[in-house]
């Protein structure tokens, strides 16, 4: 059995110059951080006695014997890419809720290449997890998605994200003092709207037409630079929320999609009652909000959207992991054919009785 257990991310700037139609020829940088808060993928090979080869559990639940039955469309490009020739059961569980801009999908896609991966007898490294889940999201399953989110659940920490036009990504990691990351952690306030949407139906809107919005995402890419300058300052932190807000401006004018009324209205009551700055995580819509605010601040926004789900966090720096493995036995195609000769009458009594 193999636990798989991979970040989700919060994106401060940048977002957007990640997709390949922009930075395959204007390159990208974004800002961005994994936090405490986890997707977890359990994977086993599945015993020969059961009359399903593949079992995969998530907010539904799926009992099939061929992985191109498979609904989920992750689960069964991942076992198809890597030629899995045996049954197998996937079962995930996750701190945060699918659909709420923290990067759930890429953390699945890298989370479960992880543990399959294990689970074959090899263990991997950050990049090559990066590369396949990059691979299966935007090349086979032709999803509207950027390419940050795969690097930071690979990866972990806080870290300076480069897309260069000939597809290499470089990865920076941010250093702090431990002072100024607390400083610049105690800031960090994550609310949960409620709001459901996927990413790549927001993304859609903007990512055809990207030379129609050079100026937003030239000043999105900017941005980056003099976030890193005052991260890595010994000024006060301030100036870092303020970014955030320029940021959001930027980014809610890529698209209508991006926000809406209930969102902007919760927005500038945080605003009002202390908040810096701040933004939608992930492509926009709904999910979570992200706010910069002075500690002494808290409890006045917290009173502010008491009718949110408050999410205390702190920054991770592990990246996707194999948290659990133990061998299991390695059923012979003798035994699987005896065991599902023993299992047969079971089945036609059950055949019948239907």
């Amino acid at each position: 059995m193999i636990i798989a257990r991979t970040p989700f991310r919060i994106s401060f700037l940048g977002g957007g110059t990640d997709y390949p139609s922009w930075y395959r020829k204007h390159g990208g940088t974004v800002l961005a951080t994994t936090i405490d808060k986890y997707c977890y993928i359990t994977c086993r090979y599945l015993p020969p006695f059961h009359e399903h080869r593949f079992s995969v559990v998530y907010s539904k639940m799926e009992w099939c014997n061929a992985i191109d039955e498979i609904k989920h469309p992750a689960a069964r490009e991942v076992l198809r890419f890597l030629k899995v020739n045996r049954g197998v059961e996937i079962h995930t569980d996750a701190d945060l809720p699918g659909r709420s801009g923290m990067g759930s999908s890429s953390a699945f896609t890298v989370g479960l290449l992880h543990a399959v991966h294990a689970l074959q007898g090899r263990m991997i490294g950050k990049q090559q997890l990066v590369t396949e889940s990059i691979y299966l999201e935007q090349e086979v399953l032709n999803e509207a998605v950027g390419s940050q989110d795969q690097v930071q659940a690979a990866h972990g920490g806080l870290n300076h994200v480069t897309f260069h036009p000939s597809g290499e990504i470089s990865v920076q990691p941010v250093t702090l003092t431990p002072e100024r990351t607390r400083e610049f952690s105690s800031h960090l306030m994550l609310f949960y709207t409620g709001i459901k949407r996927t990413a790549a139906t927001i993304a859609e809107t903007f990512i055809n037409d990207m030379e129609d919005r050079k100026r937003q995402l030239r000043v999105m890419k900017d941005l980056v630079d003099e976030g890193l300058t005052i991260l890595s300052g010994d000024h006060g932190i301030r100036g870092f929320g303020d970014l955030l807000h320029e940021a959001w401006k930027a980014k809610r004018s890529l698209s209508s999609t991006v926000s809406n009324n209930e969102v902007d209205e919760l927005y500038e009551r945080a605003r009002s009652a202390g908040a810096i700055g701040g933004k939608l995580t992930g492509a926009g819509g709904g999910g979570f909000l992200l706010l910069f605010v002075a500690p002494e601040k808290h409890h006045e926004v917290r009173n502010e959207l008491r009718e949110l789900i408050y999410v205390p966090i702190d920054l991770d720096y592990s990246g996707s992991q194999i948290i659990y493995y133990e061998p299991e036995r390695d059923y012979s195609d003798i035994e699987q054919s005896r065991a599902a000769q023993a299992i047969a009458p079971f089945r036609e009594l059950k055949t019948q009785a239907q």
